[in-house]
């Protein structure tokens, strides 16, 4: 295999001279203390000894690195917060696949950390957003005034997905602010965002949600109740015909068939199907390419509008997006987590003109425009770009070990789900699955297995940053393979 590249660029090489010298020139007026060549000093975003230091910290994941820090700092959180609590693995410093834990011992996050930290710990790319902030960039912008990084981004997110009617982007927070995004403006069919719009198309008709059975598409309330939760509100609410949500079984593409033609009649219409195509909430559950170009078929005849969350794929796979490796053409994507590495909550919702369908207040949040969290998308996109063809590679590498751990060990695995980076390992139940990651956590070696989850599958969940080579997805899958070998 090859080598993980590393881009070597100034803020002026992403963001441009003409920018760059509005910058400087507001600088002088403004009285900003401030060095120019920083818009020009080129960074190595992953030097060659950043990987090697990394190959050698290896050794020493699960042992202590330093003196254990025993602070009696016990914050305010929520009793069920305090409960999930796990201080000692709390960071105090990290690099790369790597964190020092606040009980001295060094971890190796193995599913970069929450999902989010897509370039690991202090990449040496995002100290072009120091530099900017040095140059005096601003950060805060309000949506009126969207900055030029933030506008840059649009028009590179656009030109990046590559499908010509999806031309149109909103900057928001969190995934489950963006996912809320799309679900309103599918729900704008049904019923008026406010007394200044025209009657909707499908008024009096029932909107029917169609997703997955272990769909997690955010925290608000309306996407909650996707996933079946607020189940007495969610019963007077399909009772008074308000809403109506169906759950489907993934890859059951005749189950779809007879759910979309029930839905499509009566006093229902269809408002929307919404999925991942990398169920991470549900054992990280692989929707089969036939069944979801089918979907996708049957949706647009029926005028199905199609969301597709990349949120937690994005930027895990060659091209960036997923579903274009999928053929597929939705009328939205949704963005985060992997594209500002976890330097900032930063999602965006891409749509096209048919769903472009709110208006401005109808998916707006005041902090969406940041110019810094844009920045951080640009850098992590040139660190993409220039390893595309690679990150598939180590994806299939990663994926293959764990194939092969399988194999092995039939007793005990049922299948690999997944794909590439984003793989589970599948087991007979969930007490050998809890087993395994118990053994692994107490390595050091960051993994979960979603046993809060009545009906999830009992899977090993990973999720390596796009950091990692070949000798960092080899110690993971070589630490599972010694684990399973004393179960």
């Amino acid at each position: 295999m090859n080598r993980l590249t590393s881009p070597c660029l100034s803020l002026c090489d992403i963001l441009g001279e003409e920018y760059i010298s509005q910058i400087l020139r507001s600088a002088e007026l403004t009285g900003i203390d401030t060095d120019p060549k920083l818009a020009y000093k080129k960074v190595d975003f992953l030097p060659d000894s950043r990987i090697e230091q990394q190959k050698k910290l290896l050794a020493a994941v699960g042992s202590s690195v330093k003196e254990a820090w025993n602070d009696t700092e016990d914050g305010s959180p929520t009793a069920s917060f305090k409960k999930a609590d796990n201080r000692k693995a709390a960071s105090v410093g990290g690099v790369g696949c790597m964190r020092v834990g606040e009980d001295g011992r060094l971890y190796l996050v193995g599913k970069s950390e929450h999902y989010h930290a897509s370039l690991g710990h202090d990449f040496g790319g995002y100290k072009l957003i120091s530099y900017a902030k040095s140059l005096g960039i601003s950060n805060a912008a309000h949506n009126n005034s969207r900055g030029y990084i933030t506008r840059l981004l649009e028009r590179r997110l656009v030109e990046t997905i590559g499908v010509p009617r999806l031309d149109r982007v909103i900057n928001l927070e969190t995934g489950s602010i963006a996912c809320e995004a799309g679900i309103k403006m599918m729900l704008a069919r049904f019923y008026a965002l406010d007394n200044t719009f025209a009657e909707p198309v499908y008024s009096g008709k029932t909107p029917v949600f169609l997703v997955l059975k272990g769909n997690y598409h955010g925290t608000n309330v309306v996407s909650q109740i996707l996933r079946g939760m607020w189940g007495g509100m969610y019963k007077k609410l399909e009772e008074a015909g308000i809403v109506k949500v169906v759950e489907l079984i993934p890859n059951d593409i005749e189950e779809f068939k007879a759910k979309l033609t029930e839905h499509n009649s009566g006093s229902f219409k269809t408002a929307g199907f919404l999925h991942e195509l990398i169920m991470m909430n549900n054992g990280a559950i692989k929707l089969d390419k036939e069944y979801i170009r089918t979907v996708y078929k049957l949706c647009a005849e029926s005028n199905t509008p199609t969301l597709v969350d990349e949120i937690q794929t994005g930027m895990w796979y060659t091209g960036m997006f997923l579903f274009r490796l999928y053929g597929l053409k939705p009328d939205f994507v949704v963005i985060g987590k992997g594209f500002p590495g976890g330097e900032y909550p930063a999602s965006r919702i891409v749509t096209n003109a048919k769903m472009d369908t709110l208006n401005q207040f109808g998916a707006l949040v005041t902090n969406g425009q940041e110019e810094l969290a844009s920045l951080a998308y640009l850098i992590t996109m040139e660190y993409h770009k220039a390893n595309a063809e690679y990150i598939g590679k180590l994806g299939d590498h990663f994926n293959a070990s764990l194939k092969a751990i399988a194999d092995r060990y039939p007793a005990l695995i049922t299948c690999v789900e997944g794909m590439g980076h984003c793989s589970s390992l599948q087991f007979v139940n969930v007490e050998a699955a809890a087993d395994c990651a118990s053994h692994l956590n107490k390595r050091c070696i960051d993994c979960s297995v979603q046993l809060y989850k009545a009906e999830c599958p009992p899977a090993l969940l990973l999720k390596p940053p796009l950091v990692a080579d070949t000798d960092v997805l080899d110690f993971i899958t070589d630490a599972i393979d010694e684990v399973l070998k004393n179960l």
